[in-house]
């Protein structure tokens, strides 16, 4: 199942570490199957603040996204983006295609006992 690798990046000033990061990321994404879904766009804020941008990557499984952030290639360019960016990342599976929130909140309802 699809897994995601997702960032809010707080605004910044663009210097030469941040660029290098840019540019050397997607090699270490690669081996694992990684690939940019969000990058670099602005986002439509429509409820709450939200300073800043986000980033997603997707990946094969939840397993490739926790290999690739632990890889050495990804934590060698690390500290290029967070010596110099504020932010939250996090990783997350996606749901099965078939997926049915009401059948998710009718086992909250029940296990609730709502």
């Amino acid at each position: 199942m699809t897994a995601y690798a997702i960032a809010h990046i707080r605004p910044t000033t663009m210097n030469e570490d941040i660029l290098r990061y840019i540019e050397r990321i997607q090699p270490t994404m690669d081996p694992f199957g990684g690939r940019f879904l969000v990058h670099g766009q602005d986002v439509e804020v429509l409820e709450g603040p939200f300073p800043g941008t986000v980033v997603m990557i997707g990946f094969p499984d939840i397993e490739s996204a926790r290999a690739w952030y632990a890889s050495d290639v990804y934590r060698a360019i690390l500290p290029l983006r967070t010596d110099h960016i504020e932010g939250e990342v996090v990783l997350v599976q996606g749901v099965p295609a078939d997926y049915d929130a009401s059948k998710t909140a009718a086992a909250l309802r029940a296990e609730a006992g709502l």
